[in-house]
């Protein structure tokens, strides 16, 4: 019991000398850990064990925490420490991860008092379908997918895109009565090559070749190796169904130019220019294009031709919002400031430009939903409801 003491003072050497990872080994023992908030959430094994298993498992058990908790730090750990045992004793059993779904684990451990009398778990525990109860009714039947694309990006002064990938995300709200199966068909590359139409992808290129596709554990995943198709019972509300990446070479959808003129060591002007380069059906909404500027400038002033630009001084920038751009758009916004008579000169290269946006209706990668089948054995009719999401991720565009 008595290793668990030599975590952190490990953990400490590791980041002087400079060669921490998500994995230590000292004197034949592994911890393996993940950090959130101020929590370490570390596992020690004597035994080869599946790192990503572990790392899964600890992910899952922050999720399941966050979930019961509403956030996971020191305090919340102090407060329900007992519920932590509890949880526990479910989710782990022999080292091996068992009941995971925290809508599941809500139904017999729950945070009232602890009365006498003992609660019997629910049967999916024990079910084949340990993410959904039996017996769900809903007066309405319902399916929201949303399909959301975060674009990752790094662009030179001059237009030239360094790195972009796109990391998506499809998220679902299940509102159905009983235990049904749903079907979910994309226009993934692969289906389209396997079924004999990829000479389609030619004209339009209707195909997208996903990669790093990981699925939440209601998916059949022997029927997604031989058929491509995406077949599941849900859990009931809201959950992630799978997650996918892209590495691909995206054209800046919000492109920005920074003109920086420097008067005499007094006065700073900037001449910024964005443009969207994406669809003029499209609209990007709550647009934000944060623009660094040196932390001792004062006495800003702004012209904007469309939003309002203001200076945040805790970010040293410029922050320009734009409630709606339509695609094929482009606005400029002018702002000057005051310098110190004696410059502070610029050792350090400049910070990049961070843009925000969200384009509603949209998908970067060309993903689309072909189809969403609902069979439950009752036979109810069911609304499903798609929607598509592109955002920023890690969006920069680099000043001259």
């Amino acid at each position: 019991m008595s290793c668990i003491e030599k975590f952190m003072p490990l953990l400490v050497e590791k980041e002087d000398e400079g060669t921490a990872s998500p994995v230590l080994v000292h004197q034949g023992i592994s911890y393996t850990y993940i950090k959130y908030m101020n929590v370490y959430l570390v596992t020690i094994s004597k035994k080869n064990t599946n790192v990503i298993l572990v790392l899964s498992a600890l992910y899952k058990i922050v999720e399941v925490f966050c979930e019961y908790f509403k956030t996971l730090e020191e305090e919340a750990v102090r407060d329900n420490f007992v519920i932590i045992y509890e949880l526990f004793d479910e989710m782990l059993d022999f080292g091996y991860p068992q009941t995971t779904e925290s809508k599941i684990l809500q139904e017999f451990i729950t945070q009232q008092s602890n009365r006498l009398e003992s609660v019997r778990p629910p049967m999916a525990v024990t079910n084949a379908v340990s993410w959904r109860s039996e017996g769900i009714k809903y007066r309405k039947n319902e399916v929201f997918l949303d399909v959301i694309e975060s674009v990752n990006m790094l662009a030179n002064a001059q237009g030239t895109v360094l790195r972009s990938e796109i990391v998506g995300s499809i998220r679902f709200r299940v509102v159905l009565s009983g235990m049904p199966e749903l079907r979910l068909g994309l226009n993934d590359k692969v289906f389209f090559q396997q079924s004999g139409a990829s000479s389609r992808r030619g004209n339009g290129g209707k195909g997208v070749e996903l990669e790093d596709i990981k699925f939440h554990q209601c998916v059949r995943l022997s029927r997604f190796d031989s058929e491509r198709t995406i077949s599941f019972i849900p859990p009931d509300g809201e959950f992630e169904l799978m997650s996918y990446r892209l590495t691909t070479q995206v054209k800046p959808l919000i492109w920005v130019e920074a003109a920086v003129e420097r008067h005499a060591h007094s006065r700073v002007e900037y001449m910024v220019k964005a443009k969207s380069q994406f669809k003029r059906q499209s609209v990007a909404n709550h647009v934000e294009v944060i623009i660094p500027v040196p932390s001792d400038v004062s006495a800003p002033k702004f012209k904007t031709g469309a939003g309002t630009a203001k200076y945040v001084p805790e970010l040293n920038a410029i922050v320009w919002s734009i409630r709606s751009f339509p695609g094929g758009r482009e606005y400029i916004m002018r702002s000057s400031f005051m310098l110190p008579s004696i410059g502070s000169e610029e050792v350090e290269g400049r910070p990049p430009i961070n843009v925000k946006f969200e384009i509603p209706y949209y998908t970067t990668s060309g993903l689309q939903v072909r189809y969403l089948k609902i069979i439950e054995k009752s036979g109810y009719q069911a609304l499903p409801w798609v929607r598509y999401v592109t955002q920023n991720g890690d969006y920069q565009l680099r000043m001259t």
